[in-house]
């Protein structure tokens, strides 16, 4: 009997001190990469206690195998070690996954401009991250219950009625498999990404996480609005940055006649040079309307991104509200009230206004320099909706794009 625990120990002792050799071979090299490679030290911090958990167990299952296999409840043991060694390489393959995915990611940062491939590539590779990790958990589930001789069989009889149990299966799970699907869907068709900016349900966020069964948006007052993966294959929404962050955005005001558009034109050109949010592309000031006592003007400018936008369409409505208040007050929208002298009596006939000398308006300036028009930009821009490419026969130095429109105001000479 002690002779039979000698050699256990003995046996135990070889094999448990081989795999720890093993295990201090393989760190040592690896320590010694760390020190130029990077990926080599993440690798270490990531797998090092399933590697060396493995490797103490297979040593102990190989040492003690030679001496216990005599006994009677040795067929015990050695199935415990088998589903014990499936439990821990399912462990390492989990670590090994997510080694690879956070690589990916740390090489792929989205806090950059232009970053629409980086996202992509960073939403697919959490989704990947997150479908390995769930094959190899079930995997590693199944193969643990088939070294069970009445779980083998009854796999046969489930095998063999594959059909009747695959129905039934999607008709419970149907939502759970409708939604597992979409996910896949928006993040391999590239229709939606994580960090981009969307309008959903009237809410504006962040998509700040993607799963198999749900998306993540991030409110702009940091509320979370979750929302299932087919909501975003059946439901339409707006994606502010499908392929590009830049924005255009507008700022309207209903103003009285007597505004002068010209006035406001230049200082909103004073108002947008003086600030970082404006990025240059788009400067744009109309008059839209001209109806029910109010001159409706509205202001076209560009931003970087959605945040950039919402603070540029907040400081030109308040300067251009300043300027109005002190510059123009005239221009503020004020109601005209006709009041009838009663004295007169109900059948007294209303005094009629003398009629003026017909006078020629000259206005100060109109300007013809609009968001479709007016400009070899424009006129580019224009054909876009119109002919769908545009013309590539104008020059800058060519007048001819003069006549592609009629100006909106005509001009009076001076």
């Amino acid at each position: 009997m002690i002779d039979n625990w000698l050699d256990l120990a003995k046996t135990t002792g070889i094999g448990v001190g081989s795999a720890v050799l093993v295990a201090l071979v393989v760190h040592l090299a690896l320590h010694l990469a760390g020190r130029r490679l990077a990926w080599a030290r993440n690798l270490v911090a990531s797998a090092r206690r399933p590697f060396w958990t493995l490797l103490l167990w297979m040593g102990l299952w190989v040492g003690s195998a030679p001496t216990l296999k005599a006994k009677d409840w040795w067929p015990t043991a050695s199935h415990l070690f088998t589903i014990g060694a499936i439990a821990i390489v399912a462990w390492l393959l989990v670590a090994l996954v997510s080694y690879v995915a956070d690589l990916a990611l740390g090489r792929h940062r989205i806090d950059i401009p232009h970053n629409i491939a980086v996202r992509r590539l960073r939403t697919q590779t959490m989704i990947m991250r997150r479908v390995m990790t769930a094959l190899v958990i079930v995997i590693a589930i199944g193969a643990a219950l088939f070294t069970f001789n009445a779980v083998r069989a009854l796999g046969a009889s489930i095998l063999a009625s594959a059909g009747i149990i695959s129905v039934v299966a999607g008709l419970a799970a149907q939502s759970v498999l409708a939604n597992m699907f979409a996910g896949i869907q928006l993040v391999f068709s590239n229709a939606l990404r994580v960090d981009d900016v969307i309008v959903a349900e009237n809410e504006w966020g962040r998509v700040e996480e993607i799963t198999l069964s749900y998306v993540v948006l991030r409110l702009w007052d940091d509320r979370r609005l979750v929302l299932p993966c087919t909501y975003f294959t059946s439901t339409p929404y707006q994606n502010w940055t499908r392929e590009g962050s830049e924005l255009l955005g507008a700022v309207e005001f209903d103003l009285d006649w007597r505004v002068s558009p010209q006035r406001m034109r230049e200082h909103l050109k004073v108002v947008l040079a003086e600030t970082p949010l404006y990025d240059g592309r788009t400067c744009v000031l109309q008059v839209t309307d001209a109806t029910k006592g109010y001159v409706h003007v509205r202001i076209l400018a560009t931003a970087k991104d959605a945040p950039s936008l919402w603070d540029l369409r907040c400081y030109v409505r308040e300067a251009m509200l300043l300027w109005i208040q002190s510059e123009s007050p005239d221009a503020a929208p004020a109601q005209r009230i006709l009041m009838a002298d009663a004295s007169d009596g109900a059948d007294a006939e209303p005094a009629r206004p003398k009629p003026r000398a017909k006078k020629t308006p000259v206005p100060e300036h109109v300007s013809d320099a609009g968001l479709f028009t007016g400009s070899i930009q424009a006129v580019e821009r224009a054909s876009l909706f119109m002919h769908g490419q545009p013309r590539e026969d104008v020059g800058d130095d060519d007048p001819a794009w003069q006549h592609d429109t009629e100006p909106l105001i005509p001009r009076v000479p001076d």
